[in-house]
């Protein structure tokens, strides 16, 4: 553990909360749920212990930012496609089936020293780490922040929603055009643009439709779900669809990313073409739909 930052409360602050405090000056969390996952964490601390977010401050009080995360990684010696790469931040390929993080050894947090150099700037992280998430079945862009400035900037941009991502789905049956899915998810407003891009015919579904998917919100399983809500579920997904295609993954993929860089203030956009397996898939089964219809 390491203490990144010191704030002192003076006779001004005196009657402000811990966390209305931390939320209007504590540079490291610039956003409120930033603050409230910290405090949660022990991230933020009053005094040098654990609190509560809800109590008031006195004159002298400190606050201190730490750094729960200098136990060096395991390294997995996973290779990683590598998309960008400068010295505050990268963005790589995800694999699916890889989580990003969590206490396993296979995640990508693990593998990152495998595959980025470690910053030579001031603010450097000892290593690199992820700023968002993606779905452990899903794969594609994944934005890592190799500086301490880089990481709280791009976080806000994620929190202020000035971070664009597309994704790309197969899904199951003819959704054909351009629209809006807003379902409410776990009673929270969620949002998700899709656009038809090509339709084939399938012998076992009627149609394969592959999407392109931009959310607006960044709900758990937010594109699966309200696919799956449209009537529509994704190939493979076998969570969130009655029957479907086993063994071969989920047909989800994110493709796409745009943003300011969050040193540079160059606009950034990072994207990759479709996996392999999509147009296998969907050739198979127009050739497949042709060749049955050719016999018959």
């Amino acid at each position: 553990m390491k203490i990144i930052n010191t704030y002192i409360i003076s006779s001004e602050e005196v009657g402000m909360r811990f966390n209305a405090y931390c939320e209007g000056f504590i540079e490291e969390f610039p956003s409120k749920s930033g603050v409230k996952k910290a405090i949660l964490k022990g991230k933020l601390r009053l005094n040098g212990r654990f609190s509560k977010g809800d109590v008031w401050m006195q004159k002298g009080d400190a606050i201190t930012v730490v750094d729960l995360e200098l136990k060096p990684p395991k390294v997995f010696k996973l290779v990683l496609e590598v998309l960008y790469e400068d010295a505050f931040m990268a963005v790589v390929n995800k694999p699916a089936g890889v989580t990003v993080s969590g206490n396993q050894f296979k995640t990508i947090v693990n593998c990152l020293p495998f595959n980025l150099e470690v910053s030579t700037e001031k603010d450097a992280l000892p290593w690199p780490l992820p700023v968002h998430r993606l779905d452990n079945l899903t794969s594609g862009v994944l934005l890592i922040a190799k500086t301490r400035k880089a990481r709280v900037v791009l976080g806000q941009l994620f929190e202020d929603k000035k971070i664009q991502k597309t994704y790309h789905a197969l899904v199951m049956g003819r959704l054909e055009g351009v629209g809006i899915m807003d379902d409410d998810i776990e009673g929270k407003k969620s949002k998700t643009a899709f656009k038809s891009v090509e339709i084939v015919p399938s012998l076992q579904n009627d149609f394969l439709s592959l999407m392109e998917l931009s959310p607006f919100t960044g709900r758990t399983h937010q594109i699966r779900i309200h696919l799956a809500t449209l009537g529509f579920p994704i190939l493979g997904d076998t969570l969130y669809a009655e029957k479907t295609l086993q063994h071969k993954g989920l047909f989800l993929v994110a493709t796409k990313i745009s943003f300011l860089h969050p040193i540079l203030n160059d606009e950034i956009c990072i994207e990759m073409p479709l996996p392999s397996k999509f147009k296998n898939r969907m050739q198979n089964e127009k050739t497949r739909w042709d060749r049955f219809h050719t016999q018959n």
